[in-house]
């Protein structure tokens, strides 16, 4: 047994044509905001991929030496190298900028 106000809710069409618009309209919202592209990411160009082959590289990094077994290692221990490098300058600037003193110039 259904209660009078359940009754006259689904028993009016106009107001069961206006709840499944709503419906309709919030399901295809939904599906637009997935189907947004992702922001398109930067695409590295030869010179930074050669500059960053030439920092691993002064990191220690020997890609001559092809898969001598110990290639994921000593590519992780250069990037490493690299990075921290990457930090220290950073933090560097950021300590000179600080301290009211000019930044070099790179």
């Amino acid at each position: 047994m259904k209660s009078d106000s359940l009754n006259r809710c689904t028993g009016s069409p106009l107001l069961s044509l206006v709840m499944a618009g709503a419906v309709l309209l919030a399901s295809s919202a939904s599906v637009y905001a997935q189907a947004m592209p992702e922001p398109a990411t930067h695409r590295l160009t030869h010179a930074e991929v050669m500059h960053e082959l030439e920092e691993l590289e002064a990191a220690g990094y020997n890609p001559s030496q092809g898969d001598d077994g110990s290639y994921p290692a000593d590519i992780q221990a250069a990037q490493e190298k690299v990075a921290a490098k990457h930090r220290a300058e950073r933090d560097a600037m950021m300590n000179a900028g600080q301290n009211g003193q000019a930044k070099p110039s790179p």
